[in-house]
């Protein structure tokens, strides 16, 4: 898997993604926000934040939320070419959902060390059983979305 560097729009993405986890994180969720744009245009087909708590559903990863309103939208299941900001490191579950989607690039801010499944764990688009491999972009304004993260858990443990 290469990873490569970021473009002025997944920073401008990653803003709006950023915005979309603290909307999560005012509703006690944990704060995670996604983005799926079409990077030809620079339109947001579509955005979303963490909601399992909410939503009672496992599976409310703001990704997937992100994900099923932009197939929705779009009338179609399949997310070719477009792009997937999203402020930490997906999941195995999301790394499945984006390759079954065939999203064409990921662009994520924090890595997850102990729950991504990028860069971290499994590194499920390495493996050979993976179908559709994106383009993965790591690292975008990863302190900004790593901060986020760690003020949330801060304040729960006080309470």
């Amino acid at each position: 898997m290469t990873i490569t560097a970021p473009s002025l729009t997944d920073e401008a993405a990653m803003v709006l993604a950023l915005d979309e986890a603290r909307a999560a994180a005012a509703r006690g969720e944990t704060p995670v926000g996604a983005v799926i744009l079409n990077p030809a245009t620079g339109e947001v087909i579509a955005k979303a934040g963490n909601g399992p708590i909410g939503a009672h559903d496992p599976t409310a990863h703001a990704e997937i939320a992100a994900m099923r309103i932009a197939a929705a939208k779009l009338g179609n299941y399949r997310l070719t070419d477009l792009t997937l900001v999203v402020t930490l490191e997906p999941c195995a579950m999301c790394a499945g959902a984006v390759s079954h989607a065939r999203i064409g690039r990921v662009v994520f801010g924090a890595e997850d060390p102990k729950g991504g499944a990028v860069v971290h764990g499994p590194k499920f688009f390495a493996q050979p059983t993976c179908h559709w491999r994106p383009e993965v972009v790591g690292g975008v304004m990863a302190q900004e979305s790593a901060d986020l993260l760690r003020g949330f858990f801060r304040e729960r443990r006080k309470k």
